[in-house]
C-alpha cells in the first residue's frame, strides 16, 4: 500500500501546533530550586528567506545576543526558508501570538498596515545612510512603531540589504533609456505605478519564473536588492546592473504585542538590547556582502551603472504621481516625518 504524502501545509500545520504547546508551556517550562521558571524549548523565530541572506545573519545575531544577554534563560530557534510559512503566514502567525518573532521585508506587511505603504515613496534618498539615519530616527521611529502596535505587533528594529536596483540588457544613460522595458516587479502597485512614471513596462511575475523569463526574453529586466541578483545569478542573463537605488530594502524584526506584554520588563529590555545589536551586525554584514556580490557581478562581464545625479532628479520628479497615491493612504504625520 502506498503511503500517503504530507503536504508542506499540513507539516507546517503540525509544526505550529507544536511550537504553540512550547510557548504557552503544556511542556515548555518548569521551575527551578529557587522557584525561578526555566525556559526549556527554544521560542521560533521565522523567516521566509534562505540561509545565506542578511536576514538569516539578523536572526542568528539577535538569537545569540539574546542567549548571552540572558545568561542562557532566554532561547530563540531561527527556522529560514518558509519551515513555518511564507510571509502572510508569518505575519498571521505572528499576530495571533503562535509565532513570537519574525523578520521579513516591509513589502508583503502593506497589505496588513497599509501606513508601511510610506517605504515605498520611490527615490527619496541618495545614500544607505540617509535611510537608516531616517528609520532610526526617534520621532519617525515611534510614529512607525505605534502602527505595529496597533496591528498586534512590536517592531524591534530594521535591518536592510540596502537598496533595490535595475539588472537589464539596455545600457540606462537618460530617461527615455527606460521607456518599454519590460521589467519584473512584485504584485505591488506602488511599484508597478514607479516604473509606469518612468515610461517602462512593469510585469509582476512570481520570482521563480524569473531567470527563465529573461532568458527567454519574455522580460527584459528586472529589479531587487544585489543580495538576491547574485544569490539567483540573475546576472549572467543580464548586460548591465543600474544603481536607481529607488527604494530601501528593509528588513523589520517584530515580535508579537501579545507574547512581549506577557514577559517581565527585564526580559523586554534584553530583547530591545539584543535586537539594537543584531540591527547593527546586519548592516555591517550588507554592507560588505554588496561589496563582494558588486565583485561577482562585474567578473561576470555585467557592467555596474552608477546614475548620473541629473537623470536620477528626473526619475524623483517622474515619481511625484506615487507620492500622491501614497499620500492617500499613509498617515499625513508618517509621511512628512518620513520626506523631511
Amino acid at each position: 500500500m502506498e503511503k500517503k504524502k504530507i503536504s508542506c501545509s499540513a507539516l507546517r500545520l503540525a509544526v505550529l501546533c507544536l511550537l504553540f504547546l512550547m510557548l504557552f508551556g503544556i511542556a515548555g517550562c518548569g521551575k527551578t530550586g529557587a522557584g525561578e521558571e526555566e525556559q526549556r524549548y527554544a521560542w521560533p523565530l521565522g523567516t521566509a528567506s534562505p540561509e545565506d541572506t542578511v536576514t538569516q545573519i539578523y536572526a542568528e545575531k539577535f538569537a545569540e545576543e539574546v542567549n548571552r544577554l540572558s545568561g542562557g534563560k532566554m532561547k530563540i530557534q531561527v527556522y529560514p526558508n518558509s519551515t513555518l510559512g511564507g510571509d502572510r503566514e508569518l505575519l498571521e502567525s505572528c499576530r495571533d501570538g503562535d509565532i513570537p518573532f519574525v523578520i521579513q521585508n516591509t513589502a508583503p506587511q502593506v497589505s496588513f498596515m497599509q501606513d508601511l505603504a510610506v517605504f515605498d515613496m520611490p527615490c527619496l534618498f541618495d545614500s544607505i545612510e540617509e535611510v537608516r539615519e531616517k528609520v532610526d530616527d526617534d520621532k519617525f521611529y515611534s510614529l512607525v512603531e505605534q502602527v505595529y502596535q496597533d496591528h498586534g505587533y512590536r517592531l524591534l528594529g530594521y535591518g536592510d540589504q540596502g537598496f533595490r536596483v535595475m539588472s537589464t540588457n539596455r545600457n540606462i544613460t537618460a530617461f527615455w533609456d527606460y521607456k518599454g522595458q519590460k521589467i519584473r516587479t512584485m504584485e505591488n502597485s506602488y511599484h508597478m505605478d514607479f516604473w509606469k512614471a518612468l515610461s517602462a513596462a512593469p510585469t509582476p511575475m512570481s520570482f521563480s519564473e524569473v531567470y527563465i523569463g529573461l532568458q527567454q526574453g519574455t522580460i527584459d529586466a528586472q529589479e531587487n536588492p544585489y543580495e538576491v541578483i547574485v544569490s539567483n545569478r540573475l546576472y549572467e542573463q543580464q548586460d548591465y546592473v543600474v544603481e536607481t537605488n529607488h527604494l530601501p530594502h528593509l528588513i523589520s524584526l517584530i515580535v508579537s504585542d501579545s507574547f512581549f506584554q506577557d514577559l517581565p520588563s527585564e526580559k523586554q529590555e534584553i530583547l530591545r538590547k539584543a535586537a539594537a545589536f543584531a540591527g547593527e551586525e546586519a548592516r555591517k554584514a550588507s554592507d560588505a556582502r554588496i561589496a563582494d556580490k558588486k565583485k561577482e557581478i562585474e567578473a561576470n562581464g555585467t557592467e555596474i551603472v552608477v546614475l548620473e545625479e541629473e537623470l536620477r532628479e528626473k526619475m524623483k520628479q517622474a515619481s511625484e504621481s506615487v507620492y500622491e497615491e501614497i499620500k492617500e493612504v499613509v498617515d499625513e504625520e508618517i509621511v512628512k516625518a518620513y520626506m523631511e
